[in-house]
């Protein structure tokens, strides 16, 4: 797409007032654009409806009409959620309109370098780290994107030279153009939106566009590990640095030798930098994003003080394994985050104590097959809500688990307070309740936040 500015006096349409399609709608008008903003919701469920139109920009609530897009159209910002299947997509499609996503448009005017990470699982934990690491190094980021502040925001304050570090979906990066950041971070490649993706070759072609147009002068951050990202690499312009929890990769990058992390700059000098027992979050997993975050944090400048700093007092964010309260000797943990079955497992895993697991949301046709060997010796009982609760019940009794219980209950708030009761009873002193449903949120709730903070509510009324 052209730079924001030069839509001065041309029509362009957002499409979904999220948080993104709002910061995209302002940023566009800003530069002079003649904005018009749609939204499927009614007006009395569009509250930042009144703020784009005191600024001048035109709004459509309650759907999107068919001439909403016209030939006169120059450019469409779509909110990433919706598919291209959508009628306003494939009508754009028809007239040649340029459909980009909110980080496009902001790429066009951040006056500093950009960090981007993307993966299927571990970003907002590996995005908050990596702001934390250049914080302590006095570097002063700002962190933005899929984590929650739109990128447009942050664009619009970034100053030269200041790092802008940003969580991208593959949503987000599906509908980018010209998006270069200075430095890319590919954490693991799992199957999951295959419902919007259509499959695996798109899925990983929308996450790769990380690093399309990035060359020599920059930086791509590759999980070692991972077979997907390994070969992805290959095609890479950039200069790759490897992180890996196995082994000692070629060339400069992180991995973990005798305990120690071990850090191989680019010159090929070796350094220590802390032991991995010494990291403050547990899992494997979480190793994964402690190299990650230690190698773009690395990469932009930080010293290693400051990285091993953070390494140590880094507890996480909330929703992802986040400690909730200890009742009767029973330790509850909220992972709403894990979003599929991959990152279920990686919670599972984390834990050494007996679990009691709190799974189910939205179907999107997936095969739960997969977590049946993870609950051998780990899981001892499980309740299930949502629309996967009878599948996710035939996966953990198939598994051998004695103790499941399915929740019918259709009402959000009430299904996770009957899960939660139902889920202590099963556990014993010494247990863990782990909420870590392995879906997605939207068959019950508003997002995985409002899923996250109904199971912790839950777990204080016991």
């Amino acid at each position: 797409m052209k730079h924001p500015r030069e839509y001065r006096g041309e029509e362009v349409v957002v499409l979904g007032l999220a948080k993104s399609g709002q910061a995209a709608a302002r940023l566009l008008h800003e530069c002079g654009a003649i904005v018009t903003a749609s939204d499927r919701k009614p007006r009395h469920e569009c509250p930042e409806a009144d703020e784009l139109e005191a600024l001048g920009v035109r709004l459509i609530c309650g759907g999107h009409p068919d001439s909403l897009l016209h030939p006169g159209v120059k450019l469409l910002v779509k909110n990433p959620g919706i598919p291209y299947s959508a009628a306003p997509v494939a009508r754009a499609a028809e007239l040649g309109i340029e459909t980009v996503s909110e980080v496009e448009v902001a790429f066009h005017v951040a006056a500093g370098p950009i960090i981007g990470i993307t993966g299927s699982n571990g970003k907002t934990t590996t995005t908050t780290w990596t702001g934390r690491m250049l914080e302590a190094a006095g570097m002063n980021p700002l962190v933005a994107g899929n984590i929650g502040r739109p990128l447009c925001d942050a664009a619009r304050e970034n100053r030269p030279g200041q790092w802008l570090v940003t969580e991208l979906s593959s949503f987000q990066l599906k509908g980018t153009r010209d998006f270069r950041p200075r430095i890319g971070c590919l954490l693991n490649i799992y199957e999951t939106h295959l419902d919007y993706h259509g499959g695996m070759e798109d899925y990983i072609a929308s996450k790769l566009k990380l690093f399309a147009n990035q060359g020599e002068d920059d930086v791509a951050v590759v999980n070692w590990d991972d077979p997907v990202c390994r070969r992805a690499a290959d095609s890479f312009s950039a200069r790759v640095v490897k992180f890996s929890c196995e082994a000692e990769p070629p060339g400069s990058g992180l991995w973990v030798e005798k305990g120690t992390v071990m850090f191989r700059d680019a010159g090929g000098v070796t350094h220590p930098v802390i032991p991995a027992g010494e990291i403050g979050l547990a899992g494997r997993h979480n190793l994964e994003n402690a190299l990650a975050a230690s190698a773009v944090a690395l990469s932009a400048g930080a010293p290693l003080a400051a990285v091993a700093g953070e390494l140590r007092a880094f507890q996480g964010v909330e929703h992802r394994q986040e400690f909730v309260r200890e009742i009767g000797g029973v330790r509850f943990y909220n992972d709403s985050k894990a979003t599929n079955p991959s990152a279920a497992v990686k919670a599972i895993e984390a834990f050494a104590a007996p679990i009691v697991w709190i799974g189910g949301g939205l179907d999107r046709g997936q095969d739960f097959a997969g977590l049946k060997p993870h609950f051998a010796g780990k899981v001892k009982a499980a309740v299930l809500i949502g629309e996967t609760r009878r599948k996710l019940a035939e996966v953990a009794s198939a598994a051998g688990l004695k103790k499941v219980e399915i929740v019918d209950n259709a009402d959000s708030a009430e299904a996770v307070e009957a899960a939660v009761r139902l889920a202590f009873g099963f556990a014993e002193p010494g247990d863990v309740v782990l909420f870590s449903p392995a879906c997605a949120s939207w068959d019950m709730f508003a997002s995985y936040e409002e899923r996250g903070r109904m199971f912790k509510a839950a777990a204080h009324k016991l």
